[in-house]
């Protein structure tokens, strides 16, 4: 309830209090700035006792999210969760915390973690273009007028490509 009322984005999953997404925005001053990210959240029936379960919905590039599943390396969720966190700290703190410091030593995306290791900007570059391609508010509905100008764009592509419809139309 508390990151409900917070400023996050929520949406629930099915009718239950368990499962929902979060929109998740890039902390500024790093190369995920200007990246959303749709967040799943799964909290356990033992909830505050047991960690939520936190994955990234839309790609990211980072040593310690998976590339294919989203899943988080992050130990305070996964080992050293306590009942004083709750899922405000998660957004607010931990996940801001994992893309401005990575631990390349301890990867679920290997690649990730040898680029970062071996050429910082080429590493930065790439994080870079996986927000550009993946991460954009406009993707996973963050901002639905964004959306409708989407279709209405890709209804003037098909146009374009079909110009004697559209011609006949517009008289």
């Amino acid at each position: 309830m508390k990151l409900m009322m917070s400023d996050y984005k929520v949406d629930m999953i099915n009718d239950g209090m368990h499962e929902f997404y979060v929109d998740f925005h890039g902390p500024s001053e790093s190369p995920y700035q200007g990246g959303v990210w749709r967040i799943r959240v799964e909290l356990p029936d033992a909830y505050p006792y047991k960690s939520p379960s936190i994955g990234f919905v839309n790609k990211i590039y980072h040593p310690n999210v998976d590339e294919m599943s989203g899943s988080v390396c992050l130990d305070v969720i996964n080992q050293t969760w306590s009942p004083m966190f709750d899922l405000v700290n998660v957004f607010e703190v931990f996940l801001p915390q994992l893309l401005l410091y990575p631990n390349p030593s301890d990867p679920l995306n290997g690649e990730a973690a040898a680029l970062m290791m071996r050429d910082r900007a080429a590493y930065e570059q790439r994080v870079k273009e996986f927000c550009q391609k993946y991460a954009k508010p406009e993707d996973i509905g963050a901002v639905p007028e964004d959306k409708s100008s989407d279709e209405e764009l890709s209804e003037d592509e098909s146009d374009s490509c079909d110009d004697q419809v559209a011609g006949q139309a517009d008289p």
